[in-house]
């Protein structure tokens, strides 16, 4: 027995000892949930990242590529397009009121258009027609409706002298690469004073040949 212990707080049948604390430690509980903090952190982020899983609607299979339109996809009005070699010279230069790309084979087609061309030796063509369809690098060429090209005379790099050629018609194929003029319509071609009408032509720049078919008529006009 403790002689410091009051008598009077001592029940009877009660012996008397040291006293217990019957409530917990302040903050016990909170280092046990501490502890267990990250257990329970992982197990939320698994349950959200499975329900977001649940939740996210799957990807859309790839659908097949469709057929490319016909339609124009982009257009341009009151143009003039010019292209340039390695030195800064001008090659070639392409006008119109209006231009319009076609996605499915690639081709332009251009309103009022007016052409001009110089090639290697220095040589200028030129061309206008009511429409011109192009393909997408500019060297085949289709003009309808009062189509006209002119080939300036002139003396090549070869030191050939090439006359005045002009083509009138209202068809005319042309090609660069291969130099070819082909029409399957009545044509005039006036080469420097003298003039020839046929139903076709068909010119190869390169040979500086032309074959007509049809109906043809020359008229010459005499050298000075």
């Amino acid at each position: 027995m403790n002689p410091d212990e009051p008598l009077d707080d001592i029940l009877p049948g009660q012996v008397p000892g040291p006293q217990r604390n019957a409530a917990p430690r302040r903050g016990a509980w909170w280092d046990s949930l501490s502890i267990y903090s990250p257990v329970l952190l992982m197990g939320v982020l698994a349950l959200a990242s499975y329900w977001l899983l649940r939740i996210t609607p799957a990807p859309e299979a790839p659908r097949p590529a469709g057929p490319v339109s016909a339609e124009p996809d982009y257009f341009m009005r009151r143009f003039s397009v010019k292209s340039f070699d390695t030195n800064g010279r001008v090659t070639s230069e392409v006008a119109g009121d209006e231009a319009r790309h076609h996605p499915d084979d690639d081709r332009i087609e251009i309103d009022n258009a007016r052409l001009r061309r110089i090639d290697e030796q220095g040589l200028v063509t030129t061309a206008t027609a009511n429409r011109v369809t192009s393909n997408a690098d500019h060297t085949a060429f289709v003009l309808e409706g009062n189509a006209i090209v002119i080939r300036q005379a002139g003396t090549g790099a070869d030191g050939r002298v090439r006359p005045r050629l002009e083509f009138r018609g209202e068809r005319f194929r042309v090609t660069l690469k291969p130099d070819h003029v082909v029409s399957d319509l009545p044509v005039t071609l006036v080469r420097d004073r003298d003039l020839l009408q046929a139903q076709s032509l068909d010119y190869r720049g390169d040979d500086q040949v032309a074959d007509f078919k049809g109906r043809v008529r020359v008229t010459l006009q005499p050298r000075p």
